[in-house]
């Protein structure tokens, strides 16, 4: 990869982390990673990050993006 490339390669990377928009998408994974894990421990087993999106979306999302606005 030349110098140019890896400059914008870096602007990319620097636009896309501070972007409003890609920062609320890590803190909602980050939400459902958490989800996914307490809802694994109470089953026992792995429920997987399809299941526990579907889950968190439907129980808590609504709720949780009014506290981010608060």
């Amino acid at each position: 990869m030349n110098l140019t490339e890896q400059t914008t390669k870096s602007r990319s990377s620097d636009f896309a982390r501070n972007s409003n928009l890609y920062r609320e998408f890590l803190a909602e994974r980050s939400e459902i990673l958490r989800h996914k894990w307490l809802e694994s421990e109470k089953a026992g087993c792995d429920i997987g990050f399809e299941r526990a999106l579907l889950d968190w979306v439907r129980k808590h999302r609504s709720a949780w993006r009014q506290d981010r606005r608060a």
